[in-house]
Order: structure tokens, then C-alpha cells, then sequence
């Protein structure tokens, strides 16, 4: 079923910005949607678990410099004498600051220890901090391992291929893991931009059915297909006309995940330059001597030009 929106002057686009005239894409090749929130609740734990494991790390060992650079300045300021025990071959900056790190890990060597009431309580502080943020920290990190996730991989291109003697929208797809994954569902959106005699702008979305929206298992790679026919929204359409619509196509692929038991899903999608017309994907996968199949991701993206 299809459906219009229609826009206010300007064109507000809903998903995504405008820039040169030209529309953005809706969906970023991360499958994150490209649509900055502003004004919006803003929840810590979700940003935090959301981060890459680079900037993960890198954040909490930004922290764990940070809280210590405080604390090494707060003993400095205190007196560094108060600090018995301490290496004579490093400055007092840094026997602070070491002493610091070993407050706050709890790992306590022994060899500096606090001398008086203020420093001590400082410690005391910093000790407390330090078993509540780990443990923070253990949560941050339990919750970004046990948080299902589909891993699947798409096929650079979208294809314009041969299909029972008319022509097919295609894309391919694999787990690019050795987990299970089962009940495969995908749905596909075309997402056009049109015109109106007065000049004012307005985005359409179509439903792009499949032949097969739906497999049981997936051990292999899955090509998903649209047939052009009469009834589809690409149908008689050319490669000009698709990029002076500016179309997208975005794609939702749903699956349950046996590893965890949950269902997972994986967001992509492909707009009008990334389509390759009159092509078809090559074979991904192969039998080995003992006739076991062998399955080559990195031929997902194989193709060549139709005959």
C-alpha cells in the first residue's frame, strides 16, 4: 500500500535534511537513522551502551585519568607529606597520583598510606567512588555483552536483475556469524521524493513486495527479490528516473536468534546510485572436496553484467 506526505514550504522531510537540493540518506550504512534529536530526553545509560567499543573504552579510560588527575590534585593541595611511604625517584605529583589510582582500584600496595584525618578522608572518599563507579562500569559492560545483536552483512549493491523473463530488484544477505539464526523475515520500502505542479515537495513511500519475504533458516546466503511487475511501484521505471526521484530503498530484515532467544533486527539501505542495473550476483558459496558447502562472504557482493 502506498502513501504520501505532503510537505509545508521548505520541505520538511521528516527523516532526514535537505543540502543542495539533494535529500540525505534516510538510513546511514551503520543502519542508524540519520536524524539528530534535539530537545529530547537524554538518557546516559542508553548513549553509553550504545557506543562503539572504541569509544567505550576510550571514555572510561578518559574517566579513570580524569577522577585520579582530581584526587592527586586534592592531596597535592592537602600537602604531598601527608603521604608516607612515598617514591623518592618520581615527583610528588605523580606519588599522588599513583597513590590515587591504588585508592581508587582498592589495589592498596601498602607502600603509600595517608597520614592524618583530612587526607585519610579524602582516601576514604576516593576508595567509596571508586567501588561504586566499577561497579558501574561492570553494568555498563554486562549490559553491552548480554544485548542481542544481528550481525548481518549486505551486499554493497542492489541489482536490477533478469527474473523469469521480466526484471527483479535484488539484494543479498548472510550472517556474517556462526550463531543460529531462525524464522527470516524481510520487509522492503521504497521511498521516493515527487513534485507537485506547485513546486512544493512531498515524499512518498510504496511497499516493495517480495517473492519470498520470509525463510525458516539461514545457513547461506539469502538473495531477497522484488519482481518488477505491472503492480509495482518501479515498474516501466528508468536509471534516470529512479535518481531524479531520489529513491531510497530501505530494508528491515527480523529474525529470532537462538544463541539468546530473542529477536534480534538489522536495518539497511540502498539509494538510487548504490542500484546497478541489468546485472545478476554470482554464486557465493561452493563445494568443497569432502562435498561439504562453503559458504564465501566475501563474494556476497560478487556480480556481473546479465547477457
Amino acid at each position: 500500500m502506498a502513501y504520501s506526505v505532503y510537505m509545508a514550504q521548505g520541505f520538511d522531510p521528516g527523516l532526514t535534511q535537505t543540502y543542495s537540493g539533494q535529500l540525505r540518506r534516510i538510513v546511514n550504512k551503520d543502519g542508524t537513522f540519520n536524524v539528530r534529536h534535539v530537545g529530547g530526553q537524554y538518557h546516559l545509560y542508553l548513549h553509553i551502551v550504545s557506543l562503539s567499543w572504541k569509544k567505550f573504552f576510550l571514555l572510561a579510560i578518559c574517566c579513570f585519568l580524569f577522577t585520579n588527575g582530581v584526587f592527586a590534585s586534592l592531596y597535592m593541595s592537602i600537602g604531598v607529606e601527608n603521604l608516607s611511604g612515598g617514591d623518592p625517584q618520581m615527583s610528588p605529583l605523580a606519588n599522588a597520583f599513583f597513590f590515587s589510582t591504588q585508592t581508587l582500584t582498592t589495589v592498596g600496595y601498602g607502600h603509600i598510606s595517608p597520614r592524618g584525618y583530612l587526607v585519610s578522608s579524602v582516601a576514604a572518599l576516593e576508595g567509596m567512588l571508586g567501588l561504586m563507579g566499577f561497579a558501574v562500569i561492570t553494568g555498563l559492560l554486562y549490559g553491552r555483552i548480554s544485548r542481542p545483536s544481528a550481525r548481518i552483512v549486505f551486499s554493497d549493491r542492489m541489482l536490477v536483475a533478469p527474473y523469469e523473463g521480466a526484471t527483479s530488484l535484488q539484494f543479498r544477505i548472510a550472517n556474517a556469524r556462526t550463531n543460529v539464526l531462525m524464522d527470516i523475515e524481510a520487509n522492503m520500502v521504497l521511498m521516493t521524493v515527487d513534485t507537485d505542479p506547485d513546486g512544493k515537495m512531498k515524499r512518498k513511500y510504496a511497499e516493495l513486495p517480495l517473492e519470498r519475504n520470509h525463510v525458516h533458516l539461514f545457513p547461506l546466503s539469502w538473495t531477497v527479490v522484488h519482481p518488477i511487475v505491472e503492480s509495482s511501484p518501479l515498474w516501466g521505471k528508468t536509471a534516470a528516473e529512479i535518481t531524479a526521484l531520489q529513491a531510497e530503498v530501505l530494508i528491515l530484515i527480523r529474525c529470532f536468534d537462538d544463541t539468546f532467544s530473542q529477536t534480534v533486527n538489522s536495518l539497511h539501505s540502498y539509494r538510487h546510485e548504490e542500484i546497478v542495473w541489468n546485472s545478476r550476483f554470482e554464486p557465493a558459496f561452493y563445494f568443497d572436496e569432502r562435498g561439504d558447502m562453503v559458504l564465501q562472504l566475501d563474494r556476497l557482493n560478487a556480480w556481473r553484467r546479465a547477457e
